[in-house]
């Protein structure tokens, strides 16, 4: 068993898009940006992707660097800070008000509608 089987890799963000540039699908690691793999099909590109993603790992392992946790295990806390200019703040802020709600439900009800 070799240290990369110790990490699920199928537990990372992956995304296969087409490429135009290259004429080939480009498969990607949302965890780590810096990889990719380009190939005809997208089940090649993928595929390539998670054996590259495996060796990257396994050496990362054995030089005892950090290997990124996937986002789907990440615990959230449910909080992040966020600056914004005082007259958006101000205008969100009255916003709010106007439909009776705090700032935090109005901006997490905008938020949600967005996605």
């Amino acid at each position: 068993m070799n240290a990369a089987s110790t990490v699920d890799i199928t537990r990372y963000t992956y995304r296969v898009t087409w490429s135009a540039e290259d004429e080939e699908y480009v498969a990607t690691c949302l965890e780590l940006p810096s990889l990719s793999w380009l190939a005809d099909t997208q089940e090649d590109a993928l595929r390539g992707l998670r054996e590259l993603l495996a060796d990257v790992i396994e050496d990362m392992l054995s030089n005892d660097e950090p290997v990124p946790e996937p986002l789907s295990s990440r615990a959230y806390s449910g909080k992040f800070n966020l600056r914004i200019g005082e007259q958006l703040h101000r205008r969100l802020a009255m916003e709010a008000a106007q439909e009776h709600l705090s700032l935090n439900q109005y901006v997490v009800r905008r938020l949600t509608s967005a996605s």
